[in-house]
């Protein structure tokens, strides 16, 4: 396939088409390869290879047909030159900063993040040498004075994980692009197919493909997108050699996944809506971007096609909170999110349980807090079995 045509395509048939390789068979599925190793003709091919001037796969670890095939999708759908899939989000999340940093260097990061991400700022990259700074993402002064001459990464989470902060991403890649600072957004929450960090000016964009990608909790995977450069001069030889590669298995349910992602996330934003304007009325504290009365709305809307498909509200303390989760019969009560099952988790006990009470409280992590991610149900089923819990939780 010419893929100088497929940069001319849009969004939908991308994610049908986007990447697409076939065998000599034929075949209209994108073909599972599962090995570890390749075969050559000859010991001047595998030379030619592994110098670079030849095309063609060497070793699993360092590129597969299957796995190619899903990076050069998600890149498409993203809007980058290029992306490298990992075995987790965290692995995602993970080598995007060490790839690129050594001990003296300094991170400025959005304190609201998945609770991992946290643990990366807090403590992970400190013991490395390396200095982080955590800010309120939400207010532009605060990236601006937490820059120090050795900074040399932004990382942010837009819409963030619980709160669903967001970050003004023109502002930001705008003021590291002049201060020569590196951007990292992790965009799980919202997806390619509902925000593209990349046109704001971002320079690298992660994201747990756990989550909406596959969108039907069967796999683990990560994906960082990213320029030519990036790759080639940092991440890909950071990942060659440590070696957190994903699965040929992964990468093709992942593939598979990208083909309904955009369907999948127009129905559940959809849903999303409904819930948020019954629940509105019903909770002490309800945020939702797609709702006007979210504080930052009108930025998210700028950024964001629309809400998307998570939301978070108050009750008033874990009693409360536990005795509405225990009485739902549909919803079910996890840890994930971005599933076509509707999930409802609660942040204090679990993705956030490991950062220290009081960071927690001051992100408004609260014991009343609970998080939301809405799936493919009719919302009508949705909405009678939270409003049977709410009245059996005493709202």
């Amino acid at each position: 396939m010419d893929r100088s045509k497929t940069r001319n395509w849009r969004p939908a048939t991308r994610a049908v088409r986007g990447g697409l390789m076939r065998s000599d068979w034929g075949e209209t599925s994108e073909a599972m390869i599962l090995t570890s190793g390749f075969a050559y003709d000859s010991a001047e091919e595998v030379e030619a290879r592994f110098e670079g001037n030849a095309e063609g796969f060497t070793y699993t670890r360092q590129g597969n047909p299957t796995v190619a095939m899903f990076e050069e999708r998600m890149a498409l759908m993203d809007g980058s030159e290029i992306a490298i899939a990992m075995a987790t989000g965290m692995a995602a999340m993970t080598a995007t900063l060490l790839c690129q940093l050594k001990a003296g260097d300094h991170v400025v990061a959005s304190r609201a993040l998945f609770g991992s991400c946290r643990y990366l700022i807090d403590d992970l990259l400190p013991g490395y040498g390396i200095d982080t700074t955590v800010i309120d993402g939400r207010s532009n002064d605060c990236w601006s004075t937490a820059i120090r001459p050795n900074t040399k990464v932004f990382f942010m989470e837009t819409p963030a994980n619980p709160t669903l902060d967001i970050i003004d991403l023109r502002f930001v890649c705008a003021l590291a692009k002049e201060r020569g600072i590196c951007t990292v957004v992790d965009n799980a929450f919202a997806t390619p197919a509902l925000q593209r960090p990349a046109e704001f000016g971002a320079d690298v964009v992660a994201y747990s493909a756990t989550k909406n990608i596959d969108g039907q909790g069967r796999v683990m995977g990560g994906v960082v997108c990213c320029n030519r450069q990036f790759h080639e001069e940092l991440l890909f030889p950071f990942c060659r050699h440590t070696g957190a590669t994903i699965s040929p298995f992964n990468a093709w349910v992942l593939l598979k996944g990208l083909e309904t992602l955009a369907l999948r996330i127009d129905q559940a934003d959809r849903n999303a809506l409904e819930i948020a304007n019954f629940m509105h009325d019903r909770v002490p504290e309800l945020l939702y971007p797609g709702l006007v009365s979210f504080p930052q709305h009108a930025l998210a809307m700028t950024q964001m096609k629309s809400g998307g498909t998570i939301l978070s509200f108050y009750v008033s303390g874990k009693k409360q909170a536990f005795s509405l989760l225990n009485a739902l019969e549909l919803i079910d009560i996890s840890n994930n999110l971005g599933d076509s099952r509707s999930l409802i988790t609660h942040p204090a006990t679990t993705t956030h349980k490991a950062v220290e009470e009081s960071k927690r409280l001051e992100l408004g992590i609260t014991d009343g807090m609970l998080r939301i991610s809405v799936g493919l149900e009719d919302p009508h089923d949705l909405i009678a079995d939270l409003d049977q819990a709410l009245k059996k939780a005493g709202l």
